[in-house]
């Protein structure tokens, strides 16, 4: 299964990725030469589990070459049309560069062989493009609870209280942080910085405000005490 996104300016630019959601590591990459920012060492994740003696790469930082070597230097507030194709369904969009690479990171991160990272994957498996803060959050618990209904299942402590969901997202703001550091040292313009930042905003305010975040999608998930059924 892969996702396919193409990102055009005009009829003599455009740029198209495909990600395969179950790919081997590095497999995006492998056909281009690593840049020193992907040395696993370059800065590194503080929480980063991988074993520098037989990794020397970090695997989301090589997954990410391409785009960001594409886009680095473009302003975020270039417009573009975005196509994106699933294996369900196809979305198009006039974005500005910044949601567009916003959205394409996203899903290449959820799918790298980072083992912290990974844990995003199956919200990789349903990839929204273009996805709001509340479109995010929503589909964030719905895939933890879901995980924590089927571990009670399996005779596992299931977690209702979303307590080990807040320590995930510390976990990957830590790689966030990490990742932003690493593009900054290679990117000339802004369109991948604000890009990740945007990202990054929207997985830490799982961690500092869960609470908040609940509050804002409790209208969309709860039923009006006034509705009567058909």
């Amino acid at each position: 299964m892969a996702v396919e996104y193409r990102i055009t300016f005009d009829d003599e630019h455009a740029f198209s990725y495909k990600i395969e959601l179950d790919r081997e590591p590095l497999s995006t990459s492998e056909l281009i030469p690593l840049s020193d920012w992907t040395d696993l060492n370059h800065q590194r994740c503080t929480n980063c589990p991988l074993d520098s003696s037989k990794h020397k790469t970090c695997p989301a930082a090589a997954d990410l070459q391409t785009v960001v070597e594409d886009f680095k230097g473009l302003p975020a507030f270039k417009k573009a049309w975005v196509n994106v194709r699933t294996k369900e369904r196809e979305y198009s969009k006039l974005a500005n560069l910044e949601e567009a690479i916003r959205s394409l990171l996203g899903v290449i991160m959820a799918t790298s062989a980072c083992p912290i990272l990974g844990r995003l994957k199956p919200m990789a498996h349903s990839h929204l493009p273009f996805a709001s803060n509340n479109e995010f959050t929503l589909r964030t618990i719905s895939m933890y609870v879901m995980r924590e209904f089927f571990r009670m299942h399996e005779g596992q402590s299931p977690d209702w209280e979303l307590k080990e969901l807040t320590n995930d997202f510390k976990d990957l703001q830590l790689v966030n942080q990490a990742l932003w550091h690493r593009i900054n040292d290679v990117c000339a313009g802004d369109t991948n910085l604000k890009a990740l930042l945007s990202f990054f905003s929207m997985a830490s305010s799982m961690t500092y405000s869960l609470d908040t975040q609940l509050q804002k999608i409790r209208p969309l998930v709860m039923a009006d005490e006034n509705f009567v059924a058909l």
